[in-house]
């Protein structure tokens, strides 16, 4: 049976009950890590910790909303208290919301000090309370550093190595914008100056910052509404934008994240990766004139962007 590469180590991962968070922690307790879920959806929760124990795995549970101090501070003290440490936190939280869709013009300053709390403030928190927690437990238990030599030049106290990771999740919409989406495309990119920063500051104590950005991602949710809005055909459009031809699956995040929070990611901080697909290397004009053909044959296509049916009902 190969190593788990996480054995003995403690993570926490927020907006751990379902979706990319919930396929997070199940990849991260596969690798041996003991997992707290910090999540407001309390019963979703604790049902994947459930699914975590019944794989084999460790996982608690707590609710609360991140972007609170005193939910921050609480979720840190936790984990602590149950698995005796702290190495990992994915910092992937946020709740939308029909009133955080907008322009500047058209959003409240009310949905927008709410929205940001969660990308970013929250990420903040996190990060305030965790950093001492992992310093003070030390380097993953179960890592075995080399002699401090080889190539190139070795001289004086070797530095801090592996004492922690913290995975924060940004988005492809940090990287490219859409129109209406002032707060989430503000957060996300600012997650990853955010990560960069926070690289600058921890490495040297031995803790990586990096993040992932995502592209689209079928989560409970978002299947949910394929299901009950689309069809084949307008699934296939979501496809054709990737050069993979497939879209994302919880899965895919996961993997990414554990590579970062593994040993073989040492050296490498400040990063965000894109996990998308190849969705945000293609030259717009290219896919656009794709498009056009691909919706000319199939005019009949439906998305998840289309009203729900149970809305066309009541107009």
């Amino acid at each position: 049976m190969p190593e788990r590469t996480l054995e003995g180590t403690a993570a926490i991962v927020t907006g751990g009950a379902l979706g990319i968070g919930g396929g997070t922690a199940r990849r991260l307790a596969e690798e041996g890590a003991s997992v707290l879920i910090v999540d407001v959806a309390e019963s979703a929760a604790r049902d994947n910790a459930k699914r975590i124990a019944d794989a084999g795995g460790k996982a608690t549970y707590m609710a609360g909303d991140v972007a609170q101090n005193e939910v921050a501070r609480a979720m840190v003290e936790k984990a602590v208290a149950d698995f005796g440490r702290l190495d990992i936190l994915v910092q992937n939280a946020y709740g939308g919301g029909a009133d955080r869709a907008g322009s500047a013009v058209e959003v409240t300053e009310k949905a927008f000090d709410e929205g940001l709390g969660l990308l970013v403030r929250a990420l903040f928190l996190g990060a305030k309370h965790a950093v001492p927690a992992m310093v003070e437990s030390g380097p993953y238990p179960n890592w075995k550093p080399g002699p401090w030599q080889g190539g190139g030049r070795r001289h004086g106290r070797r530095p801090a190595e592996n004492v922690g990771r913290i995975v924060n999740m940004s988005s492809v919409h940090g990287l490219l914008m859409s129109p209406k989406a002032l707060i989430y495309e503000t957060g996300k990119s600012a997650v990853i100056g955010m990560t960069k920063q926070m690289a600058m500051d921890f490495s040297p104590l031995g803790i990586t910052v990096n993040a992932i950005a995502p592209g689209h991602i079928v989560t409970e949710r978002g299947e949910q509404s394929w299901q009950e809005v689309a069809n084949d055909e307008g699934f296939k459009v979501f496809e054709l934008q990737y050069p993979v031809r497939r879209t994302g699956l919880p899965a895919d995040i996961a993997n990414g994240v554990a590579f970062f929070c593994s040993p073989l990611s040492g050296f490498v901080t400040g990063v965000t990766l894109p996990v998308d697909g190849g969705l945000s290397i293609q030259l717009q004009e290219d896919i656009v004139m794709d498009m056009k053909d691909y919706i000319a044959e199939h005019p009949k296509l439906k998305t998840h962007f289309d009203v729900r049916k149970s809305d066309r009902a009541r107009k």
